[in-house]
C-alpha cells in the first residue's frame, strides 16, 4: 500500500526535529567560534593520528554546549556503533547525535512564522545570518546525515528505510542551502569562511557523486523528490576541499580514495585513479605516518595494484597501529583474507576468515561461507578430520544468521545460502567456491596487473574443468552427485576460464569461452546468473577491442533480456557505469521504456 504525503512527512518527523529553528530562546556559547574551530581541528589532528583517547576527551567535556565539540562527540560514537554493531553502541550513537542536533539548533538563526512563510516567495538575505548561525546548519547538516544512516541499522524495517530515505532528502536540501549561505554572503572571518566551504564541498560532493554512480531510472526517481547526481561536480567539489585548509579537508581526502580504491573497484569495471591516489596518500601519510585510515589506504592502492606483499605489509602495519578500536582490526583481516587467496595462500587466509566468524557482526553468513569456501579449496588430504567435520558444520550455520533488511535478504547473503544447499547435494562438494567469490566480489581485475597472478588462478580453473570433463567421460558418470549440476559447474568454470583469459589479454581464447556459457543457458538448473555476466564479459572485450556499438549492444542484452537472478543488482550497477561511459551523458536521458 502505497504511503500518503501526510504519512511521509510524520515519518520524517518523528523523533527529531530538522526544520527551520524555532522561535525558542537561544543559549550563549560557551566557546566563541574561533575557539571552538580551532579545538575541532586539533581533535581533527588527535584522531588520524591514531589519538583517539585523547581527541574523544577534548569533545566531550563541551559536547551539550559547543556545536563543534558536539559534532565531534556524535562522530565518535557513530563509528564505534558502525565497528561493532552491537546494540548498546547504537543506542549510545543515536543518543548522541540527538543531543547534537539539540545543541545545533540552540545556534541556528531563528525564524518566525512570518519569515519561515517568507522564505517560499522571495529571496533571502543571507547577509542576515551570523557566521555562527551559517555554522549551525552546516553541523546540523552533518549530524542529520548521521542519523539517518544510523537509522538503517537501528531498525531494520520498511517503515525505518523510507524514514531514513526521507532524512536523507531533508539533508541533501540543507547542505545546498549551506552552498547558498556560503557564496551569497559577507563573511565575518576568512578562517571561518574556510573552515565552512570545506564542509559544503564534502557534502555536495559526497552526494553528488555517490548519486551520480546510481542506474538512470533510480536517478530520475531520485531527482523527482528532490535528489540530483552530478559525477564531475561531485569529484571537483571533492578535490577543492582535500586542498583547502579547512577542517573537513581530511574527510574530503577519505571520500576520494574510498571512491577511487573501493566503490570503483565494486561497483564498476573502471579501475580508479591510482596515481591521484598515490598523491594523496604521501601527502597524508607524512602528516599522518601512524594513522590507521591511511595506512589501510595504502595497503588498498597496493592491492589494487597487484602489488600483493605490499598490501599485506601496509594492511598489516595498520591493524598494529592501534588497540583501542578492535573492531577495526576487521576491515583489515577481510582484506588480507582476499590478498592471501589471490597469493592462493588458503591456509594463512584461512586464519583471517576464521578471525572474522569468530568476532565480526557485520554479517556472519557472509564470513562463514567463505571461510567453508577457502577450505573447499585445499585439498582433502591438507585438511584434518575435525577440519573436515567443521567444514560440513559451517556450511550449516550459513543460513542460520541470514539478515532481512526492510524485509529483504541481502544478496550476498542468498547467495551464500543457495551455495550452501548446492553443496549437501553434492554430498559435500563445490568447485571452486573462494574463486567464484573473488570473482563476484570483481578482484579478478587486479590478476591482470601479473602475469604469475593471473596464471595460478588459471591452472586451477583449468584442472578443475579438465577433472570435471574426465569424470563425464566415464561410463556411469550419471551416477554421480555431481551429475545433475554437471552444465552449472561447467558454466561457473568456464566463465572463470574466460574472465581469467580476458585479464591475461587472450580476447579469442575468453571469448571462446564466454560463449559456451551463454550457449548453455536453457540447460542451467540453478547458476543463472552465469549467462548475464558472461554476457558483460564479453562486452568489456569489445570495449577493449573499441567495438562501441557491439559493446552497447551486448550490455543491452544483459540489461533487458535476463532477471531474477542471483546477485542481478550489484551486475546492474556495472552495466550502467559502463553505458554511462560508452553512450555519454545522454544515457542518462534514456526515456523509462530503454535501458
Amino acid at each position: 500500500m502505497a504511503l500518503s504525503n501526510s504519512q511521509l512527512q510524520n515519518i520524517d518527523d518523528e523523533d527529531d526535529d530538522f526544520q527551520d529553528a524555532c522561535d525558542t530562546e537561544g543559549a550563549s556559547p560557551s566557546l566563541d567560534l574561533e575557539a571552538a574551530l580551532s579545538e575541532a581541528k586539533l581533535g581533527v589532528n588527535l584522531f588520524f593520528n591514531n589519538k583517539f583517547t585523547e581527541a574523544e576527551a577534548l569533545m566531550k567535556p563541551w559536547a551539550t554546549t559547543s556545536m563543534y565539540h558536539s559534532v565531534g562527540n556524535s562522530v565518535f560514537a557513530y563509528l564505534e556503533a558502525m565497528l561493532t554493531f552491537e546494540q548498546q553502541h547504537i543506542a549510545a550513537a543515536s543518543d548522541a547525535l540527538k543531543q547534537c542536533l539539540g545543541v545545533c539548533n540552540r545556534y541556528r538563526k531563528k525564524n518566525t512564522l512570518t519569515e519561515t512563510i517568507g522564505k517560499t516567495f522571495k529571496k533571502i538575505n543571507y547577509d542576515q545570518y551570523t557566521d555562527l548561525e551559517a555554522h549551525a546548519e552546516l553541523c546540523t547538516a552533518e549530524a542529520m546525515l548521521l542519523k539517518a544512516m544510523l537509522t538503517f541499522i537501528e531498525d531494520e524495517t520498511l517503515t525505518s528505510l523510507i524514514k531514513g530515505g526521507m532524512k536523507i532528502r531533508n539533508c541533501f536540501a540543507m547542505y545546498k542551502e549551506c552552498h547558498n549561505i556560503l557564496t551569497q554572503r559577507q563573511w565575518e572571518s576568512e578562517n571561518s569562511r574556510v573552515h565552512f566551504e570545506s564542509g559544503v564541498r564534502m557534502g555536495l560532493g559526497t552526494f553528488n557523486l555517490m548519486i551520480s554512480l546510481l542506474p538512470g531510472r533510480v536517478i530520475k526517481l531520485l531527482e523527482f523528490i528532490g535528489f540530483s547526481g552530478n559525477k564531475q561536480s561531485g569529484i571537483h567539489d571533492l578535490v577543492e576541499g582535500s586542498k583547502s585548509l579547512g577542517i573537513r579537508q581530511v574527510l574530503c581526502v577519505m571520500t576520494l580514495l574510498g571512491y577511487n580504491l573501493i566503490v570503483c573497484y565494486v561497483l564498476s569495471h573502471k579501475e580508479g585513479d591510482l596515481d591521484f591516489c598515490d598523491e594523496l596518500l604521501v601527502k597524508q601519510l607524512k602528516l599522518y605516518p601512524d594513522g590507521v585510515w591511511f595506512l589501510f589506504f595504502k595497503g588498498r592502492l597496493e592491492f589494487m595494484k597487484g602489488n600483493l606483499d605490499e598490501a599485506l605489509k601496509w594492511y598489516k602495519k595498520s591493524w598494529k597501529s592501534q588497540n583501542v578500536w578492535p573492531q577495526f582490526h576487521h576491515l583489515c583481516f577481510w582484506e588480507l583474507l582476499w590478498v592471501n587467496c589471490l597469493r592462493l595462500d588458503w591456509r594463512e587466509s584461512l586464519l583471517f576468515a576464521t578471525y572474522l566468524v569468530d568476532n565480526s557482526r557485520w554479517s556472519r553468513t557472509i564470513y562463514t561461507y567463505q571461510k567453508a569456501s577457502i577450505m573447499c579449496m585445499m585439498k582433502r588430504s591438507d585438511l584434518s578430520s575435525t577440519e573436515l567435520r567443521t567444514l560440513d558444520g559451517l556450511m550449516k550455520e550459513v543460513p542460520k544468521y541470514k539478515q532481512r533488511i526492510a524485509g529483504k535478504s541481502l544478496p550476498m547473503e542468498k547467495f551464500a545460502c543457495k551455495k550452501t544447499e548446492r553443496f549437501f547435494a553434492q554430498q559435500s562438494f563445490l568447485y571452486v567456491p573462494a574463486l567464484e567469490l573473488m570473482y563476484v566480489w570483481n578482484l579478478f581485475k587486479i590478476l591482470g596487473k601479473h602475469f604469475h597472478l593471473a596464471d595460478g588462478v588459471y591452472r586451477i580453473v583449468e584442472e578443475n574443468l579438465n577433472e570435471l570433463e574426465q569424470r563425464q567421460a566415464k561410463k556411469g558418470s550419471g551416477s554421480s552427485p555431481l551429475a545433475p549440476f554437471d552444465v552449472d559447474n561447467k558454466a561457473l568454470l568456464l566463465l572463470l576460464k574466460g574472465a581469467i583469459l580476458r585479464q591475461m589479454n587472450s580476447p579469442l581464447q575468453a571469448m571462446k569461452c564466454l560463449e559456451m556459457v551463454v550457449a548453455m543457458f536453457k540447460d542451467l538448473k540453478e547458476d543463472l546468473y552465469l549467462v548475464p555476466y558472461a554476457i558483460v564479459e564479453i562486452a568489456l572485450i569489445y570495449i577493449e577491442q573499441g567495438k562501441k556499438e557491439q559493446a552497447i549492444l551486448a550490455l543491452e542484452d544483459a540489461k533487458r533480456n535476463y532477471s531474477g537472478y542471483s546477485l542481478e543488482s550489484r551486475l546492474h550497477f556495472r552495466i550502467h557505469t559502463a553505458l554511462v561511459e560508452l553512450k555519454g551523458k545522454s544515457y542518462e536521458n534514456i526515456p523509462s521504456g530503454g535501458v
